[in-house]
């Protein structure tokens, strides 16, 4: 579980970081999970946007890619997902 403090750092990290995901009226489905946990891998921190197509609760959606892939929940914004998982070889955050 990640502090406040580790929140507010990774906010500030992830405001040069583009969306590299979206989740569109199909929902979240098995491969974009797989693809999202590779990403999280290579990167730790990425963004997840939700297009307007997708009427799914976006904390829902948020849920449903963090039980998916063990990652967690820095901030939903707008239709905006951050999401964090400390990355076992390629570690590049250092958190407070």
């Amino acid at each position: 579980m990640l502090t406040s403090k580790q929140k507010k750092h990774l906010r500030s990290i992830s405001h040069e970081v583009q969306p590299i995901f979206q989740v569109g009226k199909s929902g979240v489905n098995e491969n974009m999970t797989t693809q999202i946990g590779e990403a999280l891998e290579k990167r730790e921190l990425i963004k997840v946007s939700i297009l307007q197509n997708n009427f799914d609760d976006k904390n829902e959606v948020a849920r449903q890619i963090v039980e998916a892939t063990g990652a967690h929940i820095v901030q939903v914004i707008g239709n905006t997902i951050i999401l964090y998982k400390e990355s076992v070889e390629h570690k590049q955050i250092e958190l407070p």
